[in-house]
């Protein structure tokens, strides 16, 4: 239930976003292929109560050039300067590694390689806040396939197995769970930060139900994600506040007390 190397969000919590997409579009190509009379769009399984499964959360990386660097990268996301954020990215070598292979084209530069992973040119700016909350991600961990290379954000540690037996038990999978980034998140009855507290979530694993949002909701909503709580209630966390087991990450390689952006781990 766990990727090796694995959002914060928005860039990380995008996975819960994608997997929806995902399986709307294949439902939504299904009559074009097949002509059904009424195409199905498979539901969620039906909310439920499920047992605790705790959550570690990793430490932040203790290395003030670190801390440093992110404050630069997100100083020059916020501004949106291409050629600023060029210098932080290595020239050459730039890695993308999706579910098939390494995605990065070998004839063109790093920022270009990156541009591409993280859709930088998005009209509504959706990389460069993917690059702001990156530089909001403190913590780090040893990408197993290359040395000398960190990537994040860090996995948290939790049991696996107890993991694998709550997701059978409520019938979903593990694009269907994530955790929260601190104790006590709070779920609310609607997705308004108004709204009333319902209940509160512990640092353990939590069941997340995405849902389409419609095109006139107010922006306030877009900030929440559904969850069902351990107790079985269906409600609204901010999405800020949880992070996904199967987030995307961006890796880093430190030279000469320089750090430098040095590829991208996910399939955005």
């Amino acid at each position: 239930m766990h990727r090796a190397c694995p959002s914060r969000p928005p860039l990380f919590l995008a996975a819960f976003l994608a997997v929806a997409l995902t399986s709307f579009g294949a439902a939504a190509q299904a009559p074009q292929a097949q002509q059904p009379a009424s195409p199905q769009v498979q539901q969620p399984a039906p909310p439920k109560p499920y047992e605790l499964v705790p959550v570690t959360l990793a430490p932040p990386y203790n290395d003030a050039s670190f801390e440093a660097f992110r404050k630069q990268l997100g100083d020059i996301a916020r501004r949106k300067d291409r050629n600023a954020l060029a210098n932080l990215v290595v020239a050459r070598n730039f890695f993308w590694i999706g579910e098939k292979g390494d995605r990065a084209n070998r004839r063109r530069s790093g920022i270009e390689n990156l541009a591409s992973a993280i859709d930088l040119d998005a009209a509504d700016g959706a990389g460069w806040e993917a690059l702001v909350e990156a530089a909001r991600e403190s913590t780090l961990e040893q990408f197993t396939d290359r040395k000398g290379v960190m990537c994040a954000p860090a996995s948290p540690t939790y049991d696996e197995r107890a993991a694998d037996q709550v997701a059978k038990a409520t019938g979903t999978e593990v694009d269907d769970w994530g955790y929260p980034n601190k104790n006590g998140v709070e779920v609310r009855e609607a997705p308004r930060p108004d709204a009333p507290v319902i209940e509160k979530l512990g640092l353990n694993l939590v069941r997340v139900m995405v849902e389409e949002v419609p095109d006139d909701a107010p922006p306030q909503s877009t900030a929440f994600i559904r969850v069902v709580t351990p107790s079985g209630k269906v409600g609204y966390a901010p999405e800020m506040d949880l992070s996904s087991l199967d987030s995307d990450q961006i890796c880093y390689t430190k030279a000469s007390g320089s750090w430098k952006i040095t590829g991208y781990v996910g399939d955005e």
